[in-house]
């Protein structure tokens, strides 16, 4: 999905703060113009494009939100937006560290699907500037006040939302985990929603990369590791590189190529997950930046940041065991260095 493939229809907002011990829910739809329409579009597309949004599916028998769905209509949009925050507001009212926040209601088209988008604005400080009249007309008062209930800006990520295919009723999330009963809980799908989710395909792969350096770390000896590890490293980045992701297993068998041990003690630790046959995918170039570079620290504390692409190529750099066993890293071909103060 574009993002110019969203087309807003439908818009309400209701003001969630808990400070005040009472929701405010609106009766009418907002009627949006073009800057209001691009700021929610913006903020929908980043989490439909988020390495971060889980995809979902709802406890039917127990969530209360999907028994609200399935009665949905046009005519009870409103209604039913004011019962999806009046629900969410006893659960924020009854955990005081969810914060507070404006409730916006989306209805949505995309690729000829209809979507409903739950967006909770949680609320920023920042300042502003007032003006007041002086007694007995003397002129102007200006100052600064700082205004508690400020919406995150169109580049800023939201922390819990949801959006909801009114076709098949699945859902995409995103959420925060917030201090529930004395435990931090992902609140919003777990209490709000009441539905099952997916781990992240950011969250896979930080598993999968943990789980590598794992068993490398349990079975190479310091001389071998960092060669070990750069070359895991290089081989994930050119599976996300050239194929967009790729399936856990297949990544272990070339990983583990030569060390099938290895590979098994890796497979034990993804099926707590329940990942070996899953593929990974991550969309933004965010979560797949850190792969695109080696990252070295020599015990004189020496920090050496190496591009894959020079990584890959031999004349640009060359790693060599000296009869000692001391490691010399030469970097080779350099037309001009530049230093920074």
């Amino acid at each position: 999905m574009q993002k110019d493939d969203i087309r807003i229809k439908r818009v309400i907002v209701h003001i969630m703060d808990s400070l005040v011990g009472l929701p405010v829910l609106s009766d009418t739809e907002i009627e949006f113009g073009s800057d209001f329409a691009d700021f929610l579009r913006e903020h929908i597309y980043k989490i439909m494009s988020s390495d971060d949004c889980k995809q979902c599916k709802f406890y039917e028998k127990e969530s209360e939100v999907y028994q609200m769905l399935i009665q949905y209509s046009e005519e009870n949009f409103i209604p039913m937006s004011r019962d999806m925050a009046d629900y969410l507001y006893q659960i924020m009212n009854s955990n005081i560290d969810i914060p507070p926040a404006d409730l916006i209601i989306v209805r949505f088209k995309a690729n000829d699907r209809e979507y409903l988008a739950i967006l909770k604005m949680n609320y920023k400080e920042s300042y502003t500037h007032r003006t007041k009249a002086l007694e007995e007309g003397e002129g102007n008062e200006n100052e600064i006040i700082k205004y508690r209930s400020i919406l995150p800006a169109e580049s800023q990520r939201l922390s819990e939302a949801a959006i909801i295919d009114l076709g098949d009723l699945s859902v995409r999330a995103i959420e925060k985990k917030y201090d529930i009963n004395g435990e931090k809980t992902n609140y919003f799908t777990y209490l709000f929603l009441k539905c099952s989710s997916e781990l992240s395909h950011k969250s896979k792969l930080s598993i999968v990369s943990k789980a590598v350096e794992s068993v490398q770390n349990h079975y190479y000896d310091e001389s071998a590791l960092y060669e070990q590890t750069m070359r895991a490293k290089n081989i994930i980045h050119e599976a996300l590189e050239e194929d967009g992701g790729f399936v856990v297993e297949e990544i272990a068998e070339k990983i583990f190529e030569e060390k099938p041990e290895l590979k098994v003690e890796f497979q034990d630790k993804m099926e707590k997950y329940d990942m070996v046959k899953q593929e990974i995918a991550p969309q933004s170039e965010r979560t797949t930046k850190k792969y695109e570079t080696q990252y070295l620290t020599t015990d004189s504390g020496i920090e050496i940041k190496i591009p894959m692409e020079q990584y890959n190529d031999p004349g640009s750099v060359e790693f060599i065991t000296n009869s000692d066993g001391s490691i010399s890293v030469l970097i080779k071909n350099i037309g001009h260095i530049k230093a920074k103060l």
